[in-house]
């Protein structure tokens, strides 16, 4: 796909280039972000800003497999950065990142609800998937007030510099924000609970009556 930008109440969503280098290097070297996002090369150097910058991210466009932009409020200083990739047909990830002077100001969660309506329906996504570690609060927070249903803990769910540890999921569906699929959706029924099955004849253990 050829690259794409968006436009939000606050915001432009574009594709990164090569005058964006210092930018995000200098986001980069937030400890916060080094910490909670497990791509990030730690320490970050120039030559990880610039083959992001120069091969990766265009590369994901090109091959369908990731779509990164970065976002600018009108002060045209580097915001945060969203991404896309693709698992599949129908199915994609988003991630995330906000730099540190721009927090606060809900510009991330801006730009994830404009970016998760893109993909829904531009890409035919009919299930946009976000994870983070447990404990990685800010994330979850925006998350949540675009729209995802936290689903639970993956054990183990994510690496991060040769450690595994656990990860929230969560998913968010065309239909929670009142866009159509692109295949339909059938929910698995939902389970009866432990009184109704009782209720319907299910065996019950009673004790036994010591004899007489």
């Amino acid at each position: 796909m050829d690259p794409v930008a968006l436009t939000t109440e606050r915001l432009l969503l574009r594709p990164v280039r090569p005058d964006d280098t210092e930018a995000v290097l200098a986001a980069a070297q937030d400890p916060a972000i080094q910490r909670w996002i497990s791509s990030f090369p730690s320490p970050y150097l120039r030559e990880h800003a610039e083959t992001f910058i120069g091969r990766t991210a265009p590369d994901g466009w090109a091959d369908d497999s990731m779509y990164t932009l970065a976002a600018f409020p009108p002060s045209g200083e580097l915001a945060g950065m969203l991404s896309v990739v693709t698992h599949g047909p129908g199915h994609g990830e988003i991630g995330y990142w906000a730099a540190r002077e721009h927090r606060g100001r809900g510009y991330i969660t801006e730009a994830a609800s404009a970016v998760a309506r893109w993909a829904f329906t531009a890409l035919s996504v009919d299930r946009l998937e976000w994870r983070a570690e447990v404990g990685n609060d800010a994330s979850r927070a925006v998350a949540e007030r675009v729209g995802f249903t936290v689903e639970g803990v993956l054990r183990a769910g994510v690496g991060s510099r040769g450690v595994r540890r656990d990860s929230w999921v969560g998913s968010l569906l065309p239909s929670d924000l009142g866009l159509p699929s692109s295949a339909p959706y059938l929910p698995a029924p939902a389970r009866p609970s432990e009184a109704k099955a009782q209720a319907g004849g299910d065996c019950q253990w009673h004790p036994l009556s010591s004899p007489s």
